[in-house]
């Protein structure tokens, strides 16, 4: 019971500040920061502030929860996320998904930055994701399970709601923007992957790979809540195009999709 407190607990200090419930959330991955920007924000909290909510070591998330209005609908935004490899638990990680759907949110908007292992792919484009496949060594969902959160076995054959890929998908083509779909890869890091490890997750059908968002939405689909997922191509894992790269270069990378990003997220909120 002490895991439903602390999300009880959670909740209540959040609606104490903004007591209006939220139908939209939005997690701003890695370098995809500024797509907070363009909410009209009406309060915002520190994560540090919120009971028992992790904060993010990662440089380049800033670590704020975000409540406003974006394309005319009220949105709560995760200007930051957790990650595995900071040394939280699966349950801390996705913490705040179980918050989120005490606050009201129907559908989550999740966006990463990733290693595309797509030939078809370039840097600086965006993947839609369709799928994934779960490598991590943990799973969130591991352990005593509280109905009053979702049932023991939750179906994934939807995890990646085909009516919000379709949607995403129109907006594209009437924009006349070169979108991919595809298989992430969510693997624990925070090492890079090896030519080697590229190959394995290419052959096992994956398109992208990162380090994050799998644990999410594995957690938002035990909760009934629906899920689309976008990437930034921040990198590539293809034979004769890899290369030693930095921090910097994937948040330059994902600096380039970010518009890209941001559109498809602006006409998605829009239409829900």
């Amino acid at each position: 019971m002490e895991y439903l407190k602390q999300i009880e607990e959670a909740e209540a200090y959040i609606k104490q500040v903004h007591p209006e419930e939220v139908p939209i959330g939005i997690i701003l991955g890695t370098g995809l920061g500024n797509l907070g920007d363009q909410i009209e924000v009406e309060q915002e909290i520190d994560y540090g502030l919120i009971p028992h909510f992790p904060i993010s070591t990662v440089e380049s998330h800033s670590g704020k929860l975000i409540f406003g209005t974006l394309s005319g609908k009220k949105v709560v935004a995760m200007k930051g996320r957790f990650h595995y490899y900071e040394g939280y638990s699966m349950k801390q990680v996705t913490f705040p998904v179980r918050v989120m759907k005490k606050l009201g949110v129907k559908t989550l908007l999740v966006s990463n930055a990733c290693g595309g292992l797509n030939p078809d792919q370039e840097v600086g484009e965006v993947m839609i994701i369709s799928d994934h496949i779960n490598l991590f060594p943990e799973n969130p969902l591991r352990g005593k399970n509280y109905e009053e959160l979702g049932p023991r076995f939750p179906d994934m054959s939807d995890a990646y709601s085909s009516r919000l890929i379709h949607q995403a998908l129109e907006i594209g083509k009437k924009h006349n923007i070169r979108l991919h779909t595809g298989v992430y890869a969510g693997v624990d890091g925070p090492n890079l992957e090896t030519p080697a490890e590229y190959k394995y997750m290419r052959i096992l059908g994956a398109d992208a790979v990162g380090m994050s968002t799998v644990p999410e939405v594995l957690v938002a689909r035990h909760m009934g809540i629906e899920v689309f997922g976008i990437s930034a191509i921040t990198d590539l894992g293809v034979p004769g195009k890899i290369h030693q790269i930095s921090l910097q270069d994937v948040l330059n990378a994902a600096a380039k999709a970010e518009p890209v990003m941001s559109l498809i997220i602006r006409e998605l909120v829009k239409s829900l």
